[in-house]
């Protein structure tokens, strides 16, 4: 019996445990496309856009702790994958994409949607590589999951259509078993003493914490309370370290509070745990900072370092706490704890329901206070992730999906998508931009074809109103920012979806309770406030001068309207 290449891919992909795989049907795709069919072991989800597939595969695999694989045809199929890619190797999770490429012989002539996916992928993969023939297989594919798997990222596997339709006689295939270990990284005990040493001598000490913080929170608030110091919050740190915890002071950075700002400014010790917090301007520069992560690359590339060490950090903190001798003054703690409880409450009076248009404050509370326990969220860039770091609420069962690091456009409903196909049980809600939903608005399609109950919440403000604010705060008039948006509701009607629009804010609760209780898809069209202020926590002069420009130059050039707009919305609320 003759089997083919493709035949071998998809018994080493269902060896290894593989499910599903995203992507759109191209015809270098046909004889895996065939492989996968004739299996029956293994979904095809087919979405509308090959970008899609590769954020769907990220969240998948965030969510379901395994390897997700995407697939994209050849040139531009691939091609589209690329973004997503990119986003799913900088949040670090394991994705295989299977790039198929043109006809092998045509390799280099210039061929019909030729490109170069071997080296186009190279940037946004730890493996990348061409199969050419069917001695490569499996263990081209083991080499290709074991490794992204292993190093939490992506591998591409290119692989030209003739070459996947070759045949050649059976033979035993080698089982494809992708070997998931953690182990134990910790600092030697050396250093763990100086660590301890450099925070003895600490007088005012404040914890920076992000995503590399995941399974340790009991141990970091035993740590908190043995030093007495606030905690500040990296944004991809808040599903893991935000609830139930005492000890923090908010987030920092350009969506942050001023608790959380001053809380690392005013510290004579800073100490980052699990976090690559990229912004420098927001670091102290008197302080003694130290390090522990589990890479040592990031070791003191965002900011000069006293001391760093390489360690996972539930290990080394509570390696670290019984080195810790120095009694600490609780006078930082609770002037931070103090500074945070007045900022919280003056946001969550800012959430309140006001007038039309609505104030997006006021949606994201109350999404968050009627959505399941252990409801999934994701959320676009811009202002959406501004106002779900803000007022999302988290309790160790939510999870709060974005492009925190790659920064895209467009990725809350792709990812939403992955999410529920590997969380089918569990509620999907995602927070999207006009401008982010309309990017890749076809794949609303997708929701429909897979039966998926997504639900769509769009924060209608009519522009790109997070690169407004950067405009406004650099003195420029915004200029191509304005969307001329349909009803989107009316149009998700259009698509077969279940449609609800909301203008006034006393009909808001009643349509998102709607909107959780539908057992389809929904799309929540929520005409939001245009001129609401997402000010960063601090605002240096720099800022507050390009501001004073942008209302002068508003009214010379007569928009002196969106001033008077902009002061009603923030100030008379």
């Amino acid at each position: 019996m003759k089997r083919t290449i493709a035949d071998s891919i998809v018994e080493s992909l269902l060896n290894a445990g593989v499910k599903r795989i995203y992507g759109i049907i191209g015809d270098s795709l046909n004889a895996l496309l065939d492989a996968i069919r004739r299996s029956g072991k293994i979904e095809w989800i087919h979405v509308r856009h090959e970008e899609v597939a590769a954020f769907a595969a990220g969240a998948d695999a965030t969510l379901s702790g395994g390897i997700a694989v995407c697939a994209g045809s050849s040139g531009p199929g691939n091609l589209h994958l690329i973004n997503g890619l990119y986003d799913c190797h900088r949040n670090r999770v394991p994705v295989l994409a299977i790039a198929a490429h043109i006809p092998s012989s045509e390799i280099g002539s210039g061929f019909f949607q030729e490109t170069r996916p071997d080296m186009l992928f190279q940037e946004c993969s730890f493996f990348c590589e061409v199969v050419t023939g069917p001695r490569q297989i499996p263990r081209a594919v083991t080499m290709a999951m074991q490794t992204a798997t292993a190093r939490s990222g992506v591998s591409v596997l290119v692989l030209p259509g003739d070459v996947a339709a070759f045949e050649y006689d059976e033979s035993p295939v080698p089982e494809s078993v992708i070997h998931s270990t953690r182990p134990i990284v910790c600092p030697s005990t050396d250093e763990l003493k100086t660590l301890a040493d450099y925070l003895d001598k600490g007088k005012r000490i404040t914890l920076l914490c992000g995503a590399g913080c995941s399974g340790a929170h009991a141990s970091l608030m035993k740590l908190c309370e043995k030093l007495q110091s606030p905690m500040v919050i990296a944004l991809r740190g808040k599903e893991y370290l935000e609830y139930d915890n005492p000890y923090s002071v908010g987030l920092t950075g350009l969506i942050g509070y001023s608790s959380g700002y001053h809380a690392m400014m005013e510290c004579d010790v800073l100490l980052m745990l699990g976090t690559d917090f990229p912004y420098r301007q927001f670091y102290p520069q008197e302080a003694t900072i130290l390090q522990v992560d589990l890479d040592p690359s990031r070791l003191g590339r965002r900011t000069p370092l006293a001391y760093g060490v390489c360690g996972d950090i539930k290990t080394t903190v509570e390696m670290l706490l019984p080195l810790l001798m120095e009694p600490h003054s609780p006078d930082h703690l609770q002037h931070f704890a103090e500074h945070y409880a007045k900022v919280r409450e003056e946001l969550d009076n800012l959430a309140a329901p006001g007038r039309a248009p609505i104030h997006p404050q006021f949606l994201m509370k109350v999404i968050s206070d009627l959505a399941d326990e252990d409801a999934i969220f994701t959320c676009d860039v811009g202002t959406p992730t501004v106002w779900a770091a803000r007022y999302m609420s988290m309790n160790g069962k939510r999870r709060l999906l974005g492009s925190f690091n790659h920064g895209t456009m467009a990725n809350a409903m792709p990812q939403a998508i992955g999410a529920q196909v590997a969380q089918p049980g569990r509620q999907v809600i995602s927070l999207s931009g006009d401008g982010g939903l309309t990017m890749l608005l076809g794949d609303l399609l997708t929701l429909r074809q897979q039966k998926l109950p997504i639900k769509i919440v769009v924060f209608n403000n009519g522009a790109l109103a997070f690169v407004e604010l950067e405009m406004k705060a650099a003195g420029f008039l915004e200029f191509g920012t304005e969307l001329d948006n349909p009803n989107f509701a009316a149009l998700a009607q259009a698509m077969g979806i279940e449609g609800i629009r909301v203008e006034d804010p006393n009909d808001l609760e009643s349509a998102v309770r709607r909107t959780l209780k539908h057992s389809g898809p929904v799309v929540l069209d929520v005409v939001v406030n245009r001129q609401e202020l997402a000010m960063p926590p601090k605002i240096n002069l720099e800022q507050a001068r390009g501001f004073t420009m942008w209302m002068l130059k508003a009214v010379l050039n007569g928009q002196g309207n969106e001033v008077i707009e902009l002061a009603k919305t923030n100030l008379l609320r």
